[in-house]
């Protein structure tokens, strides 16, 4: 049986029917992945994780971009 997955990114509801993880979903998305924090249902997860975290109904993710500035 194929269950349909609701998650959120930065606020923004997307659905999916496929199995995927974190890291997929970042590279999807085309994220340089060294310039922003990843919080995954409200905890930060380091770098090396993401490959093992998969998305489930109702995750929130929330991508905090690094800017420079001066």
């Amino acid at each position: 049986m194929i269950i349909l997955k609701r998650f959120f990114v930065n606020g923004l509801k997307y659905e999916t029917y496929d199995n995927f993880t974190i890291y997929q979903l970042l590279s999807y998305f085309n994220y340089n992945q060294t310039l922003f924090v990843l919080e995954y249902n409200n905890l930060i997860y380091e770098q090396k994780h993401w490959t093992k975290l998969t998305i489930k109904n109702n995750d929130k993710i929330e991508i905090v971009t690094i800017v420079g500035g001066g």
